[in-house]
């Protein structure tokens, strides 16, 4: 089960991941990539709007033989479900999964609010809330945080979009947009 990447940020990041997989593979271009990302989406029996749909369709109703996820979803899932009842496994390379945040000062200044928003930002990337993210499930950016729960937050290649594929207006256009190649590649389903 993948969410659907038209409708998705967790099904934008999984399809980038498989592309982006196969073309680091031996032999991996775009073709390859096309290909592999074209077989993977052929054995999707179901395309749920976001990542949580995917989730319960394959955890509560049964569908579909792997759930490509965020990370912080498998701890949701063992909290839900017997906590083996999953095998979880760790991919070799993965795409950075950012939880931007930012200000938006129209907003902010209509409801007297900057001040108090500017202070969260600053506090959003501090070691302590990164802290609170970790122990929540959610991999922490900062890098000592991320050591200190080594444990729970197994070793993994990680690119960033704009690193794969230039930016996310790039990767939105060339492969999300309609007529693009996900549309091309579902179209071959």
């Amino acid at each position: 089960m993948i969410p659907n990447p038209k409708t998705s940020g967790n099904g934008r990041y999984s399809y980038l991941a498989a592309w982006q997989y196969a073309k680091t593979r031996p032999g991996g271009n775009d073709d390859a990539a096309k290909a592999f990302v074209g077989k993977l989406f052929a054995n999707v029996p179901v395309l749920d709007t976001g990542g949580r749909g995917a989730t319960t369709t394959f955890a509560q109703r049964g569908v579909g033989d792997v759930l490509l996820t965020f990370e912080n979803e498998i701890a949701l899932i063992r909290a839900e479900f017997a906590k083996d009842s999953f095998e979880v496994v760790v991919p070799s390379l993965t795409v950075r999964a950012d939880n931007p945040v930012a200000v938006v000062d129209k907003i902010a200044a209509k409801h007297g609010t900057t001040e108090l928003a500017r202070a969260y930002l600053d506090y959003h990337y501090s070691p302590e809330a990164q802290a609170l993210f970790a122990a929540n499930g959610v991999r922490p950016a900062d890098d000592k945080v991320l050591k200190a729960n080594a444990a729970r937050f197994p070793a993994v290649n990680v690119f960033t979009v704009e690193q794969g594929f230039g930016s996310w207006a790039q990767a939105q256009s060339v492969h999300f947009s309609d007529g693009g190649l996900f549309d091309q590649l579902f179209a071959k389903k």
